[in-house]
């Protein structure tokens, strides 16, 4: 792996509520984990005081990093690419932390109608290779041929994941399975870290991975706690505006999926990466997805079925959640809220 670097910024000095003693907002950010950037913003006393908190992020996120893992071995560590190395041969011993990954990606895929559906990995993996060719290249770039995604979702049913908690053991019943938790694991890993930081006391934070954002409470003001302000990114390239609005949050979770992401263009066509279970093509529904909640797992999960899904089916899905809300923006630029969005909106 990379080599991790930490970078340090100071901003101005703040001032706790009451008799606190002063804080400083700091913010780090390292690269190379989920194959994006971490970014954490948050209050301290001092520099020394933020770099060991960041510090601890840093490796809890890289433990996580190296379990949902599906490209890369570990040294001593059965992670996601061993299950998937072993599909239809043996059941594979594996950490509590990614059995429970995968027993709540489980979950959200019955929750979800199929919409999330972790074992859609062959699939997933043709596209990943066709859309890799086609960005080294563009002249070269080719659609997968149908015939080719027809057998990749002949592996794909999630009940081929057999999980023995006991045993601590992961078994996918077919040599063709592949698992794939990409529209997960930032998310879930994002929840945990976060979970773990509040119950140490930690009561000021911003956490983001590759946009999956988390707030641990509000930020300190003069006058007391403030809600984070959260852009919401315009998936339209040729807005004057690159930010579709901004919400408020004070621990909870925003997250997007949207089209102008990950992508490729064939014929003068975009390809993008998330891919509809139904069509095994990318979903033509929407350009962007975006969940508020208070699970970042959760939200995750979400904005990717939601993403998948009709939006009078996404929305009667979001109505019956609750603490969930969530915005869609259709293919011709029209942005669509559920109910109570609106009470997140700071403007």
């Amino acid at each position: 792996m990379k080599r991790l670097t930490l970078f340090f910024l100071a901003f101005v000095l703040m001032f706790m509520a009451g008799c606190q003693p002063k804080t400083t907002r700091y913010q780090a950010e390292f690269l190379g984990l989920f194959d994006t950037v971490t970014t954490v913003i948050g209050y301290a006393e001092s520099k020394e005081e933020f770099t060991a908190l960041a510090q601890k992020i840093q490796e809890q996120l890289t433990r996580y990093h190296r379990l949902f893992d599906i490209y890369n071995d570990y040294a001593g560590i059965n992670n996601l690419k061993t299950i998937n190395d072993h599909a239809g041969d043996v059941p594979v011993q594996v950490d509590q932390e990614l059995i429970a990954l995968l027993l709540f990606a489980r979950e959200q895929y019955f929750v979800t109608g199929g919409a999330f559906n972790i074992a859609l990995g062959p699939v997933l993996k043709v596209w990943h290779d066709y859309r890799t060719s086609g960005i080294l290249d563009p002249l070269a770039a080719e659609v997968p041929p149908r015939q080719l995604l027809e057998e990749a979702a002949r592996h794909t049913a999630l009940e081929g994941m057999i999980i023995d908690e006991a045993a601590a053991t992961v078994y996918l019943s077919e040599a063709g399975m592949r698992l794939d938790v990409g529209a997960v694991a930032k998310g879930y890993a994002v929840e945990r870290v976060a979970q773990d930081l509040e119950a140490a006391g930690v009561s000021s934070l911003l956490l983001s991975v590759g946009g999956n954002i988390r707030a641990i409470g509000g930020k300190p003001d003069r006058k007391g706690i403030k809600p984070w302000k959260i852009g919401i990114k315009n998936p339209d390239p040729e807005s004057p505006d690159p930010q579709l609005c901004n919400v408020l949050i004070v621990g909870e979770s925003v997250v997007s999926s949207g089209s102008y992401e990950r992508y490729y263009t064939v014929d003068g066509t975009r390809y993008h990466h998330i891919i509809d279970p139904k069509t095994l093509m990318p979903a033509a529904y929407f350009s962007n997805v975006t969940v508020i909640c208070r699970d970042s797992g959760l939200a995750d999960a979400l904005s990717t079925a939601l993403f998948n899904l009709p939006l009078a089916v996404g929305k009667g899905l979001v109505e019956g959640m609750d603490g969930v809300e969530a915005l869609w923006v259709i293919e011709s630029g029209e942005v669509i809220y559920s109910a109570g969005f609106g009470g997140y909106r700071a403007d």
